[in-house]
């Protein structure tokens, strides 16, 4: 290996990504979330997605035991929530009134698009545990116009209205 951790990293940072904050709710009633950027598409049929977790994420095995979740898209007003989400510790949900989803998962209000679904496949991912997901649900804002928020080289980044390559 002719690179370190820090060189890979900043490598990858050139590929802009969105930023999704991934919310569920514990058996125990606790609310969870977690803001990511590695967030894709796996399949259409049946309809899968993935994130994945950090393995020395505090969190991680509370997630490991949630059934259901809710990947919600941020909008590029939104790199607040990103931000609190991002934190380590507790508060995140202080002042923020969440939506009931459709199968009981905690939606943040205003988001772009929130899929609502359920835990279906988890794979070893090296310093990360990959999270196969199957939507269940759509909830699309009414305010469909706006732009995501994208993460690029470490901080967040505006696109340029209506404007295409």
């Amino acid at each position: 290996m002719t690179f370190n951790n820090r060189q890979l990293r900043d490598a990858l940072g050139h590929f802009p990504t969105g930023v999704i904050v991934v919310t569920a709710t514990t058996d125990e009633g606790e609310r969870l979330g977690m803001t990511m950027s590695s967030f894709n598409s796996v399949s259409l049929t049946p309809p899968l997605v993935a994130f994945s977790i950090h393995l020395e994420a505090a969190s991680l095995v509370k997630w490991r035991l949630c059934r259901r979740y809710a990947i919600n898209v941020l909008g590029e007003e939104q790199g607040h929530l990103s931000d609190r989400f991002a934190r380590a510790k507790s508060g995140k949900w202080d002042d923020i009134s969440a939506i009931d989803g459709q199968f009981g998962t905690p939606l943040l209000p205003d988001v772009l698009v929130a899929l609502e679904c359920e835990q279906y496949a988890r794979h070893d991912g090296g310093d990360h545990e990959l999270f196969i997901s199957r939507v269940l649900a759509i909830h699309e804002s009414p305010r469909t116009s706006r732009h995501p928020l994208v993460f690029q080289r470490g901080r967040y980044w505006s696109l340029q209205k209506d404007q295409c390559a």
